[in-house]
């Protein structure tokens, strides 16, 4: 029964976007309702974006996940919630001050009497028995069983989404169970549909632009996955941490079908050290793991920087420090990526901007570990990592890289550390004309690898592994600049931070401000010439999810004014563990913008 409704209407009214907010329990399968229906996106058209927030405890509590459906490109997961639904009162009180003004909630009558409402800001209020219209429908004891089903029929309804193609999504979802379970989720399913929820305006998206080639919808986590197995990972080894475990999760399944392997170690000490054994054996290796498993590989990673190895690391970035938020976004291992260790240890660091870009990123970081013969870390983040958007499926045929182990006999000058060329392992095996067999150690080492304690040796074997990344940053292009060229303020960011930068760039142009986004895929080292980009712009923002500092500077800021002594480079940061908001960006900008006047 609604405590207040909207007027009807008999055709739904159009729509280019909407917010859908699924409150509950971790027990409710709202993860489930939400991904259903990004997955739909993907095969209808529409653009998407979700996100999702999980307790990090084992005995669970309260989640959320929302999903921003458009038929126009679609940046960030949404400010505000055109529809909540709240499957308790918790979740009700919670929640309630995320859905914008006129907007609507259900609720479930058995969690909540009309009492409990607050009729406010216009808010349109509907409830339904979630819980006793899906034991009705489906029988025996469903209880909390179910009704996730009954939500996404309802949403289905009122949204006038494609219902035969969320139904073959579910059914292939549910159809490796048991019969029953199919057929319990569709009869929940079709109960939420045909639920009628009074007089309240039905929806439906404007048809989006036909797609140039097939469509996927997948999360960070998979599409990296992919383009690790795509740019020809085979070996590797982790541990378990959240929000990486899926990855490594994936890899130990599917390398085997590749004629690979991947094991999960002991610790994350044996693991990086595992890997850098495959990857010395001449094999491109992959390991990852969180800030804190990060952390405790960094002796070894220590190792590789000196040994030259070339492999893959993933940091799947989320709160800290220490234990800190384990089911929360953050960017604030950046430092640590780039310094982590001891000593002077050089490695690459590359971070994607979006789900599509994990894919890619996997590829970059395979190319420029083999040529550059060094460590190459890919920060991802939480949001990252659990988000779904819908994006053109890559084409394998023309990125897929089949690994060789190359074997040959070296030639009788053979150096695996020239001072004047780059690092080529030959892998155990691989026969030596000259009949001298190298060595790789973690003691400073002369150009075949035998340990050496000259003070000039060391003085040129540490340029010659900086200058690989100097090197590097000559052949990396200049990042493009979205919106103004030159004006009032250039927002730099990286990581996640991309969609909702350069959707808060938008809003800014469109307020009048000659605003420009720039975003930064590879953080060490960086392309040459931002200087000259920086020079057109009035005031330079870094908008970053890690802590301003000691000195009131987040970290990227902190990397760049360091190395360009440019006091105009500001910071916009947050450290809540929740993906920015754009309100949030544009008013950090304006504020930085009007303090400078």
């Amino acid at each position: 029964m609604s405590t207040a409704s909207a007027p009807s209407s008999s055709s739904p009214t159009s729509l280019r976007n909407a917010v859908i907010r699924l409150a509950g329990n971790s027990q409710d399968g709202i993860q489930s309702i939400g991904g259903f229906l990004a997955r739909l996106a993907g095969r209808t058209a529409q653009e998407v974006m979700t996100y999702m927030t999980i307790p990090s405890t084992i005995s669970g509590g309260p989640s959320i996940f929302q999903v921003h459906l458009g038929s126009g490109e679609v940046l960030h997961e949404g400010d505000e919630a055109d529809v909540l639904v709240a499957f308790y009162k918790h979740s009700y009180q919670n929640h309630i001050g995320a859905l914008r003004d006129g907007g609507i909630c259900f609720y479930d009558t058995a969690d909540m009497t009309p009492e409990d409402i607050k009729n406010e800001r216009g808010i349109i209020h509907i409830g339904v028995p979630f819980t006793s219209a899906t034991v009705e429908a489906v029988g025996g004891s469903t209880r909390d069983r179910g009704k996730n089903m009954f939500v996404l029929g309802m949403v289905c309804a009122v949204f006038n989404l494609d219902k035969e193609k969320l139904v073959g999504i579910v059914s292939r979802q549910f159809g490796k169970k048991d019969e029953s379970v199919l057929r319990n989720a569709l009869l929940a399913f079709d109960a939420g549909f045909a639920y009628q929820v009074g007089d309240v305006e039905k929806f439906a998206f404007v048809p989006g632009e036909a797609p140039g080639g097939h469509r996927i919808s997948a999360d960070g986590n998979q599409m990296l996955t992919l383009g690790l197995i795509a740019a020809g990972v085979r070996y590797g080894s982790a541990y378990p941490i959240t929000p990486w475990s899926s990855i490594m999760e994936t890899l130990r399944a599917e390398l085997p079908k590749y004629g690979g392997i991947y094991v999960q170690a002991e610790d994350e000490l044996a693991a990086v050290a595992m890997t850098i054994g495959a990857a010395f054996a001449g094999h491109l290796a992959i390991t990852g793991s969180a800030g804190p498993g990060l952390s405790l590989k960094m002796e070894a990673l220590g190792y590789a920087s000196m040994a030259e190895i070339p492999l893959i690391v993933v940091n799947v970035q989320r709160g800290g420090p220490s234990t800190g938020l384990p089911t929360s976004v953050e960017q604030s291992d950046l430092m640590q990526a780039i310094y982590g260790s001891h000593g002077d240890s050089p490695r690459i660091v590359l971070a994607p901007k979006d789900v599509e870009d994990c894919f890619y990123i996997a590829l970059e970081a395979g190319k420029l570990a083999k040529k550059f013969s060094c460590p190459v870390i890919i920060l991802s983040d939480q949001a990252l990592s659990s988000r779904i958007e819908a994006f053109e499926e890559p084409d394998l045929d023309k990125h897929w890289v089949e690994p060789e182990l190359d074997l040959s006999t070296r030639p009788a000058d053979f150096k695996p550390y020239p001072l004047d060329a780059i690092t080529r392992h030959a892998p155990p095996g691989a026969k030596m004309a000259g009949g001298k067999y190298p060595i790789s150690t973690g003691l400073e080492h002369d150009e075949m690898g035998h340990p050496s304690g000259s003070p000039k040796m060391h003085t040129l074997m540490t340029a010659k592994r900086r200058n690989k990344l100097v090197q590097l940053a000559k052949e990396l292009p200049l990042p493009e600049i979205h919106g103004d060229q030159e004006g009032d303020v250039l927002v730099i960011g990286w990581g996640s931070t991309y969609g909702p930068i350069k959707e808060s760039v938008d809003r800014m142009r469109a307020e009048g401000h000659k605003v420009g986004a720039m975003h930064l895929r590879h953080l060490h080292p960086m392309p040459d010439g931002l200087d000259g980009l920086f020079k057109k712009f009035k005031h330079v923002v870094c908008v970053e999810m890690n802590d301003s500092g000691l000195y009131g500077y987040g970290q990227l800021a902190t990397l760049l004014r360091a190395s360009l002594a440019d006091p105009r480079i500001k910071s916009v940061c947050k450290t809540d563990g929740l993906a920015f908001r754009i309100r949030e960006i544009v008013t950090g900008v304006e504020k930085i913008m009007s303090a400078q006047a």
